[in-house]
């Protein structure tokens, strides 16, 4: 495990993020090769069935993330504060909700994928793929939460490290499995999602066998886990403000996908493909995010508020620095990028289009989930969730429609960056007020110095 609250701050927080950050890319170029043997191999409209699965697996399971980024504040705060009593009450209560959330979960995303789609008007050549994609996919949910919030553990522990050694064998594993259900055995579709399902588990059983083995103090043992319920009550007031913004959040992203719908199978496609490159692309700024997070929340629980700051500055340079290369990178290679998923020139004009007017601004949307990383691992999470919200419901989503109407699937793209700048400017000055010093769960008499 890693203690954050020594030595400095900018090297502290790059060596917690490297290794995030290289999982993060195994994930990523498993999404990529996913979707490129898919628009390949099954065509525009298999890819598009798989891109509209996204939003809805996102809001089916970002309620229970949100509560695990609360577990996670609290264990890293009790870490820094060497309250280990505490830390390991609140990785068994954290274990025990994911079980039975994923049980919940499993259960009502395969009773409503077909009405939700229907929503959404996703075109009838695409709608029964995406259902046949989702029931397989759901299979899974029970190894994703007991992978995600394991690692979640480790990351607010200081071992960022760990996850990432699984999370690579299960991202080769993936791709091997891919390309033999669906390019040897012909399983279409379904083969993509059993591939998933399987890698899953295959990185939650390893992970758990490594750490019962050589860290005997996770003791993943369910028999011996206990539910703390003041533990959990701590989880829910930090952790559900993010729930409830990543509900929102998935509920806008599944608006959108409804106004993309609007203009047919090409379009639904050039968006899939852009959503992975720019999961590629804001990876960077979401590692940093996490990683500034736990540094946050460990030396405010050894009462080092002096840090902060320090560590602030640091991290915005590194990862402004990375968007900059990115953003050349993507503007410069637009077409080819779009190419390596489809055949189809119509969806690598779109593609191309995408990125020509959101790329730009990735820089933006990193200095954003910076300082929402900072808040986070402060324990203020509820006036963060008020800005998500009111950026994509009040900004993005009427923004895109209203555009969409004027000068088609480019005004989709334009309420993107228009909402990051909103979110930029909302929370800097949210961070310049010093409020949110004053959530911590671990009080110290400095709190509002």
């Amino acid at each position: 495990m890693k203690d954050l609250t020594t030595g400095k701050e900018g090297n502290k927080i790059l060596n917690f993020a490297l290794p995030m950050l290289l999982g993060n890319v195994f994930q990523q170029m498993y999404n990529i090769v996913d979707s490129i043997i898919v628009g390949k191999v099954l065509g525009d409209e298999a890819l598009a069935a798989v891109g509209a699965n996204f939003p809805f697996i996102f809001a089916l399971i970002s309620f229970v993330v949100g509560i695990a980024i609360g577990a996670t504040v609290i264990i890293s705060q009790y870490y820094g504060a060497k309250q280990m009593d505490n830390v390991k009450k609140t990785i068994d209560t954290l274990y025990i909700f994911m079980f039975f959330a994923s049980v919940f979960i499993t259960t009502v995303g395969i009773l409503m994928s077909g009405w939700i789609f229907q929503i959404i008007d996703l075109p009838n050549s695409v709608k029964p793929m995406a259902i046949e994609y989702f029931k397989v996919y759901a299979i899974g949910f029970i190894f994703f939460f007991g992978f995600q919030g394991t690692s979640a553990i480790l990351r607010g522990l200081g071992d960022s490290k760990t996850p990432v050694y699984f999370l690579i064998i299960s991202t080769i594993m993936n791709i091997a499995l891919d390309i033999l259900f669906v390019v040897v055995f012909k399983w279409g579709i379904e083969g993509v999602a059993a591939a998933t399902v399987i890698s899953q588990a295959g990185a939650f059983f390893t992970i758990i066998w490594y750490l019962n083995r050589y860290h005997s103090f996770m003791d993943f043992s369910p028999s011996k886990m206990r539910f703390d319920k003041s533990i959990f009550k701590k989880s829910l007031k930090i952790g559900l403000p993010s729930g409830v913004q990543q509900t929102f959040v998935s509920l806008g992203f599944l608006a959108l996908y409804r106004i993309v719908n609007i203009f047919g199978v090409p379009t639904i496609a050039a968006y899939t493909i852009a959503m992975r490159i720019d999961s590629f692309a804001v990876m960077p700024a979401m590692n940093f995010s996490a990683a500034i997070s736990t540094f946050v929340g460990q030396n405010i629980g050894a009462n080092k508020f002096e840090r902060l700051g320090r560590g602030l500055k640091s991290t915005l340079l590194m990862i402004n620095s990375i968007s900059l290369m990115i953003t050349i990178i993507a503007l410069l290679f637009a077409g080819p990028l779009i190419s390596m998923f489809t055949d189809s020139q119509e969806v690598v004009n779109i593609g191309k289009q995408y990125i020509y007017i959101v790329t730009p601004f990735y820089i933006v949307f990193s200095t954003m989930f910076i300082f929402n990383g900072l808040l986070r691992g402060a324990g203020a999470t509820l006036i963060p969730m008020i800005i998500t919200i009111l950026a994509l419901w009040g900004i993005r989503v009427p923004i895109s429609w209203l555009l969409s109407n004027e000068i088609g699937s480019n005004g989709i793209w334009w309420g993107i960056p228009i909402a990051w700048i909103f979110g930029v400017i909302s929370v800097y000055i949210y961070y310049l007020s010093g409020k949110w010093k004053k959530n911590a769960v671990v009080k110290h008499g400095n709190a509002d110095d």
